[in-house]
């Protein structure tokens, strides 16, 4: 699986999700400076935070249950073990 991110803006991303085999997907996600720095410090990149985010989602769910846009701390609502893991990238 690939996954393509784009940056829209300062503060949205277009990621591609391409599947070996599937339905390629695209979501546009948003990404507040405030939320980056609370679960990354700044020790990743912002796409490396949003690509290791889809690479949590995707173990909960297949890339065509994504939703089509949201913004990244939506997450924990769905997942609230989500945090907490992808603190482990930093």
């Amino acid at each position: 699986m690939t996954i393509d991110i784009y940056k829209k803006t300062d503060t949205e991303y277009v990621v591609s999700v391409v599947p070996e085999k599937g339905i390629v997907t695209q979501h546009t996600v948003t990404l507040h400076p405030r939320y980056y720095k609370m679960l990354t410090g700044g020790s990743v990149t912002e796409k490396e935070l949003i690509a290791a985010s889809f690479e949590f989602l995707l173990t909960k769910e297949s890339n065509d249950a994504i939703l089509p846009e949201f913004e990244l701390s939506d997450i924990s609502q769905y997942f609230p073990e989500y945090e907490k893991e992808i603190k482990k990238i930093s």
